[in-house]
Formats: C-alpha cells, sequence, structure tokens
C-alpha cells in the first residue's frame, strides 16, 4: 500500500508487522520517496549502531574524488535526516572513515564522536553527531586505503593492461567504510552522487547517469548519477576503469573492459528476454533500465544485484550461455531483494531463496523446463550434501538463522528457499502462488521485510484452510533446522541418462561418449558425483577424454581442479596455479585452497606458495574466506 508522505512527517509503519511511532521531523525539501522502517524486535539490526526509530538517513548525497595514485576517495557526504522532535543526535555507521569536519545545512559545525569500534564482523565504530535541531548534516571525510569495500586494481591487473580499475562490493556492511550513513539493510535511503575521476576513464554506478560527464579542464571529468527510489545503503555501489557499454536490447546492455566487451555482450544477449520473461512472472521492471558490468576477474562473487547497474564476473563466460542462470539469478534481485529486502541479515534467505525460486521460473521461461530441472536438481544436491555435513538439525539450516552464511554456505539460504517456495508451488499450484508472489512484491515494493512478515502475509493471503497450513508446515519451513518431510523433490529423471553413466564410470570405468553433447549443467553432475578416489592414471585419462583441463566453462573447470587437487594429481598444480592467480571470485578460490589444504604437507605447501603470490589482488571478502583456511596452519 502506498502512502502520501509529506514534508513534515512520516508513518513509520504500515504493516500489521510493525509497530507505529510518533511523528518524526523531516528535512526542508524531500528528495524522493521516504520509505518506512519496521520497528518490531524481530527487525532490530544488530549489525548497525543506528537508532533509526529515533533518528534515520532519508537521502544521501555523494560528492567524492577518485584518487587512483594514493587508493583513496574522500569528499563530502549530505544527509538529510528524519527525526523525532526531541532528537539530540543521530548515530551513523563507520569503519575506518577519516572525518574531517561535520556542519549542518547552514555550515555551523556540530559535534561528533566516534566511539569505541567492534572489529569482530567489520562492525566497526559509531560515529554519534549532536543535531542541534539540524535536519541536514555535510561531512567531510577520507575512506581508508584499505577501506574493505573498494577494490582498486594496477594496469597490470586488468585485462587491458593501461589504467587502473576501481570497483565497491557493498553488500553486507562493507559500505561503512568508504560512505558515512546508517548502513543496515532495513533502513532505505535515496541518494545522488557527484564522482569525479582522472580521463579518460567511466565510472558507472547503481543509479542513474544525469548526462554526459563534465569536463573539468584539469585532465578529470565529473560524472553525477541519481537513484531516486529509497535503496538499502549496500546497494550503493561504483566502478571506473577503461570501460565500454553494448547495448543489448532497448533497455539494457553491458559495460566491459574492451578486451572482454564483445565476448561478454555475446554471452548476455539475450537479457531484453530474461527481463520480459521476470515481467510476464511477477509484475513490471521498475528500474527503469537494467545494464550490467562484467569486471575484472578480482571481484569476489558471481554477481551483485546492484540496481539499474548488476555487477558480474568473467568467470560466467562460457560462450555458450550455459552459465546465465546467473544472470537471471541477478535479474530476479530486482524484485526479491532491491524492491523488498531482508530487514535483517538474520533473514537474508528473503533475498536469496526467493530470488533462487525466481531464477529458476524464469530459467524455465527462457531456457526451457529441461534445464531448470536439471538446474534445480543441482541446488538440491547442493542441501543434502550441506546437512549431511553439518547435521540436518544444526540451527544453521534454518531459513531464519543467525549463523553467518560462512559458516553453512548458500545451499540453504539459497537453496532451502528455493525448495520452500518450490513445495509451496507443489501444493497450493503455481497459479496461486504466483498471485501470492506478485501482490507480496507490489504491496511491499521499496520496504524491508522479516521472516515473521512474509509469514504473516502468505497466511494472510495465501492459505485457505487450517487444513492447507498443516499441509504447507510453512514455520517448520522457516524457523526450523533441517528439510521438512513435504518437500518438492526435483525431477528424479532429470539427470537419468548422467546418473546412469556415473554408475557404469563407477563400476567399470567407462568415459561417457555422450558427455561431449551434454548440457553444462550435466557435465557438472558427473563431474560432482563421480567416485572422489582417483588414481593419477584415471585423472589423466579423464582429461584426456573429456577435455576438463581445457574447457572454458569455469564452472568445470573448478570442478575438474577441486577433484584433482584433492587426490595430489601434480600435473594438475601448474593449471590450479594459474586459475588461482586470475580468478577472484571466492566460490572457486576458498575451495581450491580448502581442497589443497586438506592434502597434509603436499597441499599445504603449495597452497601457502600460491597463496603468498596471489593474495593482495584477491578482493577483501576472498582474502577473508582464505585467511580462515590458511589460518589453520
Amino acid at each position: 500500500m502506498r502512502r502520501t508522505i509529506s514534508a513534515i512527517t512520516l508513518l513509520l509503519a504500515t504493516t500489521a508487522c510493525a509497530t507505529t511511532a510518533p511523528d518524526m521531523v523531516s528535512a526542508p525539501g524531500e528528495r524522493g520517496m521516504i520509505a518506512p522502517i519496521l520497528t518490531t524486535p524481530e527487525a532490530r539490526d544488530s549489525s548497525t549502531y543506528a537508532q533509526p526509530e529515533v533518528a534515520r538517513v532519508t537521502h544521501v548525497a555523494l560528492d567524492l574524488d577518485l584518487d587512483f595514485d594514493a587508493q583513496r576517495v574522500g569528499g563530502t557526504a549530505v544527509l538529510d535526516v528524519l527525526a523525532q522532535p526531541e532528537a539530540k543526535d543521530i548515530v551513523l555507521d563507520s569503519n575506518g572513515l577519516e572525518i574531517q569536519s561535520v556542519t549542518d545545512g547552514a555550515g555551523r559545525p556540530l559535534a561528533y564522536e566516534i566511539g569505541e569500534s567492534v572489529e569482530k564482523d567489520g562492525k566497526g565504530a559509531p560515529l554519534t553527531i549532536a543535531l542541534g535541531g539540524a535536519r541536514q548534516i555535510r561531512i567531510a571525510y577520507r575512506a581508508p586505503a584499505d577501506a574493505s569495500a573498494l577494490q582498486w586494481l594496477t594496469p597490470e591487473q586488468t585485462a587491458g593492461g593501461k589504467y587502473p580499475f576501481l570497483f565497491s562490493q557493498g553488500q553486507a556492511i562493507l559500505n561503512r567504510t568508504w560512505i558515512p550513513t546508517q548502513d543496515s539493510p532495513g533502513i532505505r535511503q535515496t541518494w545522488e552522487a557527484r564522482i569525479t575521476a582522472p580521463k579518460p576513464l567511466d565510472v558507472v554506478m547503481s543509479g542513474v547517469r544525469q548526462g554526459e560527464p563534465e569536463d573539468l579542464g584539469n585532465d578529470r571529468r565529473a560524472f553525477r548519477f541519481v537513484m531516486d527510489k529509497p535503496v538499502p545503503p549496500y546497494l550503493i555501489a561504483i566502478a571506473a576503469g577503461d570501460i565500454d557499454f553494448a547495448a543489448t536490447g532497448p533497455r539494457t546492455g553491458v559495460w566491459g573492459e574492451p578486451a572482454t566487451l564483445q565476448r561478454a555482450a555475446k554471452e548476455v544477449g539475450d537479457t531484453e528476454q530474461l527481463v520480459e520473461a521476470a515481467e510476464a512472472l511477477y509484475g513490471p521492471y521498475r528500474w527503469g533500465r537494467y545494464d550490467m558490468i562484467v569486471l575484472p576477474p578480482s571481484f569476489p562473487y558471481g554477481g551483485m544485484e546492484n540496481p539499474v547497474m548488476t555487477f558480474l564476473t568473467p568467470t560466467f563466460i562460457a560462450g555458450d550461455r550455459s552459465n546465465n542462470g546467473l544472470v537471471a539469478h541477478e535479474l530476479a534481485h530486482s524484485w526479491s531483494g532491491n524492491l523488498v529486502t531482508n530487514a535483517v541479515w538474520e533473514d537474508s534467505w528473503l533475498n536469496e531463496g526467493v530470488t533462487s525460486y525466481f531464477e529458476n521460473r524464469i530459467v524455465e521461461a527462457v531456457y526451457g523446463k529441461q534445464r531448470a530441472e536439471q538446474e534445480a536438481a543441482l541446488a538440491f544436491a547442493g542441501i543434502e550434501e550441506t546437512l549431511a555435513e553439518v547435521g540436518r538439525d544444526a540451527p544453521g539450516t534454518a531459513l531464519h538463522h543467525t549463523s553467518s552464511g560462512d559458516e553453512i554456505g548458500s545451499a540453504i539460504t539459497y537453496d532451502k528457499g528455493h525448495f520452500f517456495l518450490r513445495t509451496v508451488e507443489s501444493i497450493v499450484g503455481r497459479e496461486r502462488l504466483d498471485a501470492w508472489l506478485r501482490q507480496w512484491f507490489d504491496n511491499h515494493a521499496f520496504q524491508p521485510a522479516t521472516s515473521e512478515l512474509f509469514y504473516g502475509d502468505m497466511m494472510a493471503n495465501l492459505v485457505k484452510s487450517p487444513a492447507e497450513a498443516e499441509r504447507l508446515k510453512l514455520r517448520e519451513w522457516i524457523f526450523e533446522p533441517g528439510l521438512p518431510s513435504n518437500v518438492a523433490r526435483p525431477d528424479p529423471q532429470a539427470f537419468a541418462e548422467v546418473d546412469a553413466a556415473v554408475d557404469a564410470y563407477a563400476s567399470a570405468g567407462t568415459i561417457p561418449a555422450a558427455y561431449s553433447g551434454w548440457t553444462s549443467a550435466e557435465r557438472m553432475r558427473f563431474l560432482d558425483n563421480i567416485p572422489k578416489t582417483r588414481s593419477a592414471a584415471q585423472l589423466a585419462e579423464l582429461d584426456s577424454s573429456l577435455g576438463l583441463s581445457t574447457t572454458r566453462n569455469n564452472e568445470i573447470l573448478f570442478l575438474w581442479l577441486e577433484l584433482a587437487l584433492a587426490n595430489r594429481y601434480q600435473p594438475a598444480v601448474a593449471q590450479a596455479e594459474e586459475f588461482l592467480a586470475s580468478v577472484g571470485r571466492a566460490k572457486f578460490v576458498r575451495p581450491l585452497f580448502q581442497t589443497m589444504w586438506n592434502q597434509g604437507d603436499w597441499g599445504r605447501a603449495i597452497a601457502t606458495r600460491i597463496y603468498d603470490e596471489t593474495r593482495d589482488s584477491y578482493h577483501a571478502v576472498t582474502r577473508g574466506s582464505v585467511d580462515r583456511v590458511m589460518a589453520k596452519k
């Protein structure tokens, strides 16, 4: 439900799961819509110092200079504040920010204090500013040289080798290392930015670019961006480098380094079709353009759903669009995650699990039911492997949980969430589930959500009877560990041919002649299910017969390297070293180091040598995950 928000007050809560609060006084002349916050206990974000029910940020205006020589970002942030009439302070999040001054909208100094830092989990320190009646704050500052959200690449670390590169990764709470604001997914903010960068670099952000860049006459240019829809702060993102653009449709396109762009544009050439399929499912795309940027390979994730500018790893480029489920996933976040966002990270399945279900529906619509079923079966296998490893009663296997994703892995947050909705679909029917999801996105657009809110909405607007509620087991799915007994398992015939080939290989060493004609998912299924203990001769035969070490598909190459290293296959060491020196995606990097580490002295010596050479090239997210592996020495 939409509400008109005056220039004076804001009704904090508009849903049954939120609570109302006294009127708050806003800045004069608000910019864009102001989103509600949730004030129920389960919506309290432990990862932020902010007290949004007292005073919160509604708009951020950045004016920043990119200094590639010093690898620093600095300038000003002007924050619009919505506050209770008696509010004395506003509390922001900061992690290493160097504050130079804080003033109000008229330039009068405001007292501020940076509190004690909490290093654990990167929470940083509270930045408390005395308001003195101010409803606009101007902060002059610099981000630290080692800001975890930012990765500065030398020219040698780029595909072109001529110019430096910068990209950010804000999720979950890294943006507080370069932007002073309330860094919580439940405190949505509109924003704008003016960014200056040296020529000839281009700058893109997760906002709409405003006109052509301004020539400043000092070998620098200024770029302007606006995001007029309230977003969680982790979705403010930036990239700058030697990049060009290629259109893939009337409202879609891709940026990339010139050396990468042609391959990238071909790989994502059906993006417009993906957007149309998503809209047919759950309503109009509300962000205007859907553009992407293929970043240098040190980007730590497969993709990041930054509004109007999805960030992608080049490792998904296979030449045959076989990994384009990644594009479908990041696109689906434009509804689940960006439009409706988890208020707290304990509910991150609301972003990732719902998106994984949505992704599979897009894949089915564009690429066919067989591919969708195969990809779902791979995801389900991941759930079963994780539960077998950590235990079906492990608390972190509930969708709503407080265990970190790194401890449990993505199989719960992403894949169990996916199969939760597949199970609901199997019980109530696709038509009813689709209608419910569409109203969920419509009625909670640009708002935060919690698991309790999601559950309550399902009970109110989807479930038809107590008997149906019993069949659905909604609370068990969301709040209890393991897999409920009613789980809708994937089609057992999805990989019938491949599973037969696995059995034939396991029993007689028969290498499937049909492998060359299989889909990427089928090849992954085979490699992930064959016996894990292989001799050097068996590995050499697999490689020569299937071309594993020469594949262009990084998902398959990773599975080959993982298998080979787990068996101390010396011919794979040089390729693993090359791979780990050229790829920074944590999904690939951490498991390969873990595999080597598990091989005792043989593997640990190799892992240590490679990591000494590659660590500085990885983003902080990837470094942190591998550091935990290597710390076990």
